[in-house]
């Protein structure tokens, strides 16, 4: 694989108008391309593809140029995204139970992805509890301990049973009895249309 190529067909994504929070533009990244400081362009692509929904495709292409620059932490997160970009995701404020209240005993590690099973309303034909998995990943780079509060991701699997939730809406992480979390909704993030 022709690294500058991929980087540049997932420049040719982004608009030039569009600026990441810390003032970097598309000429940037196209610039750090040139002098083949190939690192720089994908994190001016990624902080490009945060300002400005990309369709997976483009996560497609950072998670190959990370690949092919061996940068696996970035690779998984890329991956993430395009699924984000396809499916829709949801993010969140997730609060674990202390592990003296029955939480679970170890962190949650960022980057590393979970598959609890969640109570976001939904009720079987005979009234009782009906869970939906959705994955988890923790935003930033500290572990979230049992009892603390971090931002997280969700993607569910089954979209269809989330789609009724909306910003302030509080859900259940189950990973065994009792609960081992509650998550406060902060933004519910629509996929994004794939380039034809």
């Amino acid at each position: 694989m022709d690294l500058d190529s991929s980087l540049l067909k997932a420049a040719q994504f982004c608009s030039p108008h569009i600026r990441t929070e810390a003032g970097a533009s598309l000429s940037d990244g196209l610039e750090y391309l040139e002098h083949g400081e190939w690192e720089m362009v994908l994190l001016v692509l990624e902080e490009l593809g945060d300002a400005h929904p990309q369709p997976p495709e483009f996560w497609d292409l950072l998670a190959d140029a990370a690949r092919v620059m061996w940068l696996e932490s970035h690779v998984a997160w890329y991956e993430w995204r395009g699924s984000e970009a396809r499916n829709g995701a949801l993010r969140a404020e997730l609060c674990l139970v202390p592990t003296e209240e029955g939480g679970r005993k170890v962190p949650i590690l960022p980057g590393k992805g979970l598959r609890p099973m969640w109570d976001v309303g939904q009720r079987t034909p005979e009234g009782e509890l009906s869970v939906s998995i959705a994955l988890l990943w923790v935003e930033g780079r500290t572990p979230l301990e049992p009892g603390e509060c971090a931002p997280v991701r969700l993607l569910p699997l089954t979209p269809e049973h989330w789609r009724h939730l909306t910003p302030g809406d509080v859900i259940t992480m189950h990973e065994m009895r009792p609960p081992s979390g509650t998550a406060r909704i902060v933004e519910v993030v629509p996929p994004v249309a794939t380039v034809p």
